[in-house]
């Protein structure tokens, strides 16, 4: 920090005027002062003497919000000898303001959480807290603070310890369980009424059920279960208290994951849950939301945990369908944010009952699945008083978009066929209100495409009388049957005598403003499906086009119909698509001429990008079967438009948005005509390169490996071709080397070595899956495993089924200059933790290593093979150290598998030279922490040494598993920079801490009679003002609702690969436990990790700690 040590009282100014300054200007002023003083070394003694002070409640929460970052994130600044002072000294501290404010007390609880954890030296920590302060009462709230936490933090990954520590530290506080089940046993009994008591108790019980080391058959007849369930039982209790109760027993359920090894306490948990049925029905009568939805979180919990005995064995001991009765019952509730909670558990019993196949199994579920869907069917109804058509963006909307889900994923237990006739029985035979009509199609809407359209007279029928609906029936039915009649695309397809009724149905819809956007979406179904039927309309879909921005579509819808009409124009005859996509064209081609004429200016038709996004469609779309030999028809086309395109380009070349849609269109105009674009090629490179000396935006970049994959295999182009490769890398690398170039321009980088990685010309062989799987998962948070099985497998190459695998021309550029500046960037961006951009690089990195032992039979092998040994020899050496310190320091987990098959490639290409590299990079990393605890052993280093760089036979390839312990937590260097301040904690504190919505790809999986696609499942978990939402462990959300009341979440037991998103926020935790003092709780969220399954070619086993003083790459010469 500039200017030595602040004075105590600049300080104390500094937090003022963040608290209390009116002017916008100085809080902003005081917030990055106070954030710099935090990343300064006299943060520590500052912090020590405002503590001291206790001169005011913001100064102190400073003061101990900055010592719980700075042992985070800086402890390894601190020197050995003064880690029992600053023990003591937070004990002291922790002591002496118990009474001031609970936010202080919770920073200062997870300061000496995180203390004890990496502070090797302090052993037994839990029997030391509970010797020094169990016996005086005022000290036990703070007491029970941070043995609440202490579990919480052992999975932080802003914490610098390794699996070796971790495991450690799990023994110690799995020793020491009993003991704190003893002490929560005694506060309870203590405590009698007083909910503050018992909150903490729960709270911490919970905690430590989380983390999975509590002794189950201890736990089994503990006195603190009979207190849980009468708390829950109770009427009167109020409702924090019921929450942190219901938190405990999910929290309970959640720990007995495997039942079979936890019987005494699963049949203890699972008659008590039963016991609460009586209790659910009270809180209904009463009204009382929040304790309804606790106790539908519970019941789901519940049937999470014993899903597997309820599959295996329904009806019988703990596979009991009381349970299912349990939900059933709370999906009748008339609030829909109750029968919300248990979809994700619905969704897993149809993946289960799926893969069994077992028809007398499937009739068992069957009567419950049917009342489930009748329930959501009422429960998607809309207000009689409802007015206009329903929205898709609201909660309600969403909810039953969601609903629609769930629907097609158990629809194969009752029967698509079944409940499609059963639901228009309802419609036929009796005169419901118009929102009961209107639910009833939307569920049909949904299992449509599921039914199978062959010779079905229900379906036809359906249509017949969907498509006469009168114009005076309510606007919001008329609405659903039409998106019904876009889904039933297919039984117009094989009957088309529906064809011109069903298009008449939806012009009619066109033409009103509120029906208009689901009118052309429908459409746009109709003619994916029924192109060739359509044909014959075509000259009725171009005067729409023509005419639309006459209707009132939005942008989606727009650019569906013009994607529907050109899926259509492919089939013509070829002679006719020229003129067609002319005419078809003239529209976009017309407003751009204009906007090209004319000073910019406001509205949406003003807007190029408008046009630009039309015609990438259109081209996109438009793929007529051409003979070899043929002219291309669109050819034409493309080349009368490519002024206009270029004009637009030069007018717009400082707007990225617009230059990036621009980039766009002629990337789909040239995929459109393929190697039909030649005459575009010359003039194109010219002024892509022209324009990105002054404007360097990424997607040139991109659409010039666009240009490389289609004409890199063209003798004539190849040196055209490296020549715009050299032009485009100069201003790139210049933009790259500016200070966080990498970091600030992520897009640049991925695109680059796209580009880059065009060039090299060999089949890309990687194994397949049968023969390199890889187990990706978390041990703890910060521990990743990846284990690289090797199987036997005859066949030594395969080719990949993916086009982007298959270079273009290697010696051409190996024999550059380029190449070296392009692997000296690659060895910097490796340490780059963006998802596309590090996968690229990887990509490069791997391919270009490649290129020197592929096709050996080619003339070339030699030439390639000789200049990646002088590439390799050249760089090797700092390339594996930079790919294992960066999977150590720097990579989020989802990368390593594209580090591994790098570090792969290498090996194949010289084995005894990479074990030489290997080793010695090995030998860098660092074995201790600043706290003293070992990360990683000589042992562990050789073992992995040995496991990754053992003789491999091509022919029989075994299983290894190669692991080293200890030493990060990911994204250590990302994580270590973004230090908090005042004003708000690092993005990664906040996104670790939240957790307030969740976005999970739902398991994609083949349904009877139709083809689920992967689709992603919103769930959202809001918390209490005066507590932290709840804790998030994992892959999918077990209970989930949008009400106030904390949302549970844990992981999955599907087939999904494994991955858990883990979470410093346990149930429990408040809310000022990282904002300041009145900041909200939920501002931000995080998206869990998904899980990757691939082809992996080496084993890496690497848990790093964050602040392990690794080698950083502070950028890389290019130029000199």
């Amino acid at each position: 920090m500039e200017g030595g040590k602040p004075s105590l009282e600049l300080v104390y100014h500094a937090v003022q005027a963040l608290y209390h300054d009116p002017d916008p200007a100085g809080k902003e002023r005081a917030s990055l002062w106070l954030g710099e003083l935090q990343r300064s070394m006299y943060a520590w003694e500052i912090s020590d003497q405002l503590l001291q002070l206790q001169r005011d409640v913001e100064s102190c929460y400073f003061a101990a919000q900055t010592m719980k970052m700075k042992i985070q994130m800086s402890f390894y600044e601190l020197p050995a000898e003064t880690h029992i002072a600053l023990r003591d000294s937070l004990l002291s501290h922790i002591q002496n303001l118990k009474e001031l404010s609970p936010i202080i007390i919770t920073q200062l609880a997870l300061a000496i959480a995180d203390l004890a954890l990496q502070m090797a030296s302090w052993k037994g920590c839990v029997h030391t807290l509970i010797e020094k302060y169990s016996s005086d009462i005022s000290s036990l709230p703070f007491l029970m603070e941070i043995l609440t936490v202490l579990p919480e933090e052992v999975h932080s990954r802003s914490l610098r310890i390794g699996a070796n520590r971790r495991a450690e530290i799990i023994e110690d506080l799995a020793y020491y369980s009993s003991t704190v089940v003893t002490l929560l046993v005694s506060c309870a009994e203590k405590a009698g009424n007083d909910e503050k008591i018992l909150i903490k108790v729960f709270r911490c019980l919970s905690s430590w059920f989380n983390l999975g080391v509590l002794d189950s058959n201890f736990m089994a007849n503990n006195r603190l279960l009979i207190v849980l369930f009468q708390v829950l039982q109770q009427d009167e209790t109020p409702t924090n208290l019921h929450e942190a109760a219901s938190d405990c027993v999910c929290s309970s359920l959640y720990a007995i994951e495997n039942v079979d090894n936890n019987m005494a306490l699963a049949t203890q948990l699972f008659h008590g849950v039963l016991t609460l049925e009586t209790a659910y029905h009270m809180a209904v009568a009463r009204e009382d939301l929040d304790k309804v939805l606790n106790y539908c979180r519970i019941f789901t919990e519940l049937c999470e945990t014993f899903l597997e005995t309820i599959v295996r064995s329904p009806g019988r001991g703990m596979g009991d369908l009381r349970t299912l009765e349990l939900l059933l019952i709370c999906a009748g509730h008339p609030q829909y944010e109750v029968a919300e909670i248990s979809f994700n558990f619905w969704y897993r019993l149809g993946e289960h009952l799926y893969k069994t196949s077992d028809p007398m199994l499937h009739g068992i579920f069957r009567p419950y699945i049917q009342r489930l869907l009748h329930g959501l069917a009422r429960h998607c109804q809309l207000d009689p008083d409802h007015e206009g058509v329903p929205e898709d963006t609201d909660d309600f909307g969403e909810f039953r978009m969601r609903v629609s889900d769930l629907v097609k994923d158990v629809i194969f237990l009752v029967g698509s066929m079944e409940c499609f006739s059963q639901l228009y029985s309802t419609l036929k035979e009796g005169n419901p209100p118009w929102e009961v009509t209107e639910a009833v199609l939307f569920i049909m809407a949904a299992i449509a495409k599921s039914v199978d359209p062959e010779n079905n007279p229900t379906l036809t029928e359906v249509l017949e009388q969907v498509v006469l609906l009168p114009q005076t029936v309510h606007i919001a039915v008329r609405y659903t049957s039409i998106e019904l009649v876009g889904e039933m695309s297919e039984v117009v397809d094989r009957n088309p005598r529906f064809l011109d009724p069903v298009l008449s149905y939806l012009m009619k819809g066109l033409g009103e403003k509120p029906l208009a956007s689901v009118a052309a979406k429908a459409l746009h179904n109709i003619c994916s499906v029924c192109r060739d039927h359509m044909a014959q309309h075509f000259q009725g879909l171009l005067d729409i086009a023509r005419a639309l921005d006459s209707f009132a579509l939005s942008t989606d819808a727009a650019v569906g119909l013009l994607k529907g009409t050109a899926l259509v124009l492919a089939r013509l005859p070829l002679e006719k698509i020229a003129e067609c996509l002319s005419d078809l064209c003239d529209v976009q081609v017309m407003a751009l001429k204009k906007l090209i004429s004319q000073e910019p200016s406001n509205g949406k038709l003003s807007d190029p990008t408008v046009w630009l996004d039309r015609l990438a469609v259109i081209f996109r779309h438009t793929n007529p079967i051409v003979e070899n030999g043929q002219m291309h028809p669109c050819q034409k086309v493309i080349q009368e438009i490519w002024p206009v395109l270029s004009e637009t380009l030069n007018k717009h070349q400082a707007d990225n948005r617009i230059v990036e849609r621009c980039c766009r269109c002629l990337r789909f105009a040239v995929r459109c005509v393929g190697k039909g674009s030649a005459a575009l090629l010359q003039p194109l490179v010219t002024q892509m390169v022209s324009v990105y000396q002054v404007y360097p935006h990424s997607c040139f970049l991109y659409l010039g490996s666009i240009l490389v994959d289609e004409y890199g295999m063209e003798e004539g182009c190849r040196q055209g071709l490296l020549d715009m490769l050299q032009a485009l890398c100069m201003p790139t690398f210049q933009l790259l080397e500016s200070p966080n170039g990498l970091r600030n321009h992520p897009d640049t980088v991925d695109d680059l070595f796209r580009l880059a990685t065009r060039y090299p010309n060999c089949t890309l062989a990687p194994i397949s899956d049968r023969k390199r799987e890889i187990e990706f998962c978390w041990t703890e948070c910060g521990v990743l495993r990846l284990c690289l099985i090797y199987c036997f497998l005859s066949t030594p190459h395969f080719t990949s089924p993916h086009n982007r695998f298959v270079q273009r021309s290697p010696v051409t550029l190996l024999s550059s200059q380029i190449v070296v500046h392009l692997i000296q960037c690659a060895i910097a961006a490796t340490s780059l933790d963006h998802r596309d951009a590090n996968c690229s690089v990887m990509k490069f990195i791997r391919d270009l290593v490649h290129t020197g032992v592929a096709n050996d039979h080619e003339d070339d092998f030699e030439v390639r093979k000789q200049l990646i040994s002088q590439a390799m020899g050249q760089h090797g050496q700092l390339l594996v150290t930079q790919l294992i310190q960066s999977s150590c320091f720097c990579l989020p987990p989802y990368t390593l598998p594209d580090v591994a098959e790098v570090i792969w490639e290498i090996m194949l290409f010289d084995r005894p030279t990479f074990c030489r590299w290997l080793e010695s990079t090995l030998k860098g990393l660092p074995k201790e922490t600043s706290g003293g605890a070992v990360t990683v052993t000589n042992k562990q280093l050789t073992d992995f040494h040995k496991q990754v760089t053992r003789k491999q036979s091509a022919q029989a390839l075994r299983f290894v598993t190669a692991s080293i312990t200890g030493f990060t937590t990911m994204e250590a260097k990302r994580q270590s920079k973004e230090l908090i301040h005042p004003a708000a904690e690092s993005r990664s504190e906040r996104e670790l801490e939240s957790v307030l919505r969740v976005t999970m790809k739902h398991h994609s999986h083949e349904m009877v009679g139709h083809r689920r696609e992967a689709e992603a499942t919103h769930f959202v978990c809001i918390g209490r003002a005066e507590r932290f939402p709840g804790h998030c462990q994992a892959v999918r959300p077990r209970s989930v609702t949008k009400s106030p009341t904390a949302v549970r979440f844990r992981k999955s037991r599907s087939s999904l690969g494994p991955v858990e998103v883990f979470s410093r926020a346990c149930a429990g935790r408040q809310a000022d436990r990282c904002w300041n003092v009145g900041e909200p709780a939920w501002e931000n969220g995080l998206d869990s990790w998904t899980s990757l399954s691939r082809s992996w070619s080496v084993a890496l086993f690497l848990v790093l700690p964050v602040g392990s003083t690794g080698t950083q790459t502070a950028g890389f010469p290019l130029l000199g």
